[in-house]
């Protein structure tokens, strides 16, 4: 993929943890879960669309200091001495982002997978995050879903509510569970319908390039093996062209039954951020952004979006390039 000149910072003080407790504030979707198994699908729609009529843009400077350019598509790399030290610069670096897409679009649309990133998604939780960050205006969907139900272990919005969602302001409304009363079929295409919809009231952005949706952020982590979302290496759905939203039955990694974004949806983002910690996951990284030449790619080699890719690297998941 290309040489890095490769960017090591570090986070110059802490911040104390200020936790919020919102005992009135329970999701639609979460509530569901703790009753009967609705008939209806659980993709909730705000009826009212966004305000297309953009501000004056912004300029957008980069929250990173000393961020590294590589060459030209394939984003910018950068390695952190520590996971806490990634996680406070991804929080400024989100916070940036939501300003940015609020004042020009009036929403911002964010992507979240599963794994570790919530946990690095935890200094939002601070100041001056947890209040100066507009989190009316966040709309917040899954790249991916295990087709559990919501309250199993094993689902990414359970993973995500209890670390993130519950400790702050989103509405509802603004959060877009899958249908885990549906097949992993059936759930892919309700997700997929629910996009549709979103992209009609123009809460979410249609790419005048690509012709699928346009997100303003996409927060991914990436497994040991290379894969992003539930896409991965080998697996026929990678090369999946025309649908939005697909789903697997065979996932070599379980739960089996998965619903993900589909790689042109994941590719037409304003901005993607690709977060990975840890020493299990360096020949990934190393193969994904060394210098030797592969003939078959890693799912996360494919990641390219229409804007800006930021890979965030602790020491350890970049110790060997």
């Amino acid at each position: 993929m290309g040489s890095f000149s490769i960017s090591v910072s570090s986070r110059a003080s802490s911040v104390g943890l200020t936790p919020v407790h919102r005992s009135s504030y329970i999701p639609v979707v979460q509530s569901l879960v703790l009753a009967k198994r609705p008939k209806t699908p659980i993709c909730w729609l705000r009826t009212k669309a966004v305000s297309s009529s953009a501000r004056d843009p912004i300029r957008f400077r980069s929250a990173m200091a000393g961020t590294a350019a590589s060459e030209k598509g394939k984003g910018d790399l950068q390695v952190f001495e520590s996971e806490e030290d990634l996680s406070v610069s991804l929080a400024k670096y989100t916070a940036d982002l939501s300003e940015k897409f609020i004042q020009e679009r009036g929403a911002f649309t964010v992507v979240l997978s599963g794994g570790s990133l919530i946990h690095s998604l935890r200094k939002l939780l601070e100041s001056p995050y947890l209040e100066s960050v507009d989190w009316t205006k966040w709309h917040v969907s899954w790249v991916d879903e295990r087709v559990v139900p919501k309250n199993h272990e094993d689902s990414n919005y359970k993973l995500a509510y209890d670390g993130f969602i519950s400790k702050v302001p989103i509405p509802p409304g603004n959060i877009y569970a899958i249908n885990d009363a549906l097949t992993a079929e059936g759930a892919a295409d309700d997700y997929e319908a629910c996009l549709k919809q979103l992209v009609n009231n123009k809460v979410v952005d249609l790419s005048a390039a690509s012709g699928f949706p346009k997100f303003d952020l996409m927060l991914l982590g990436m497994g040991p093996d290379g894969h992003v979302a539930s896409l991965f290496p080998g697996h026929p759905l990678v090369n999946e062209n025309k649908r939005w939203v697909t789903f697997i039955k065979d996932s070599p990694k379980p739960p089996p039954e998965r619903i993900t974004y589909t790689f042109p949806v994941i590719n037409s983002s304003a901005s993607i951020a690709l977060v990975i910690c840890g020493s299990g996951k360096a020949d990934a990284v190393h193969r994904a952004l060394g210098n030797q030449e592969n003939s078959d790619l890693l799912p996360v080699q494919i990641v390219s979006p229409e804007g800006k890719l930021t890979w965030f690297l602790d020491k350890p998941a970049a110790s060997k390039l």
